[in-house]
């Protein structure tokens, strides 16, 4: 997902006067929207969607990545093991 600085990077006045604008451009680009005050970024607004999936990916990657340390640190469990804990025949 690449910002477009030209078109993602609004300013709190111009989301004050035309929120719809600013919402619709979100959803329809998936692009988050930088909000700033005074030329410095104050906020970022995003389609919930694409939020929830960012969030779902985010906290996949940080299973994976603990699954890897605890293999590494040899935190293992055989498979009937897991099978019995997920309740899986």
């Amino acid at each position: 997902m690449n910002i477009k600085f030209s078109k993602d990077v609004i300013p709190l006045s111009d989301l004050k006067v035309n929120p719809g604008k600013v919402v619709n451009q979100v959803r329809e680009t998936h692009r988050p929207v930088l909000l700033t005050s005074r030329g410095r970024g104050v906020a970022v607004m995003q389609d919930l969607e694409d939020y929830e999936k960012h969030q779902e990916e985010r906290a996949f990657m940080k299973a994976v990545a603990q699954g890897l340390m605890d293999v590494k640190n040899g935190q293992v469990m055989e498979l009937a093991e897991v099978k019995a804990k997920l309740g899986i025949d």
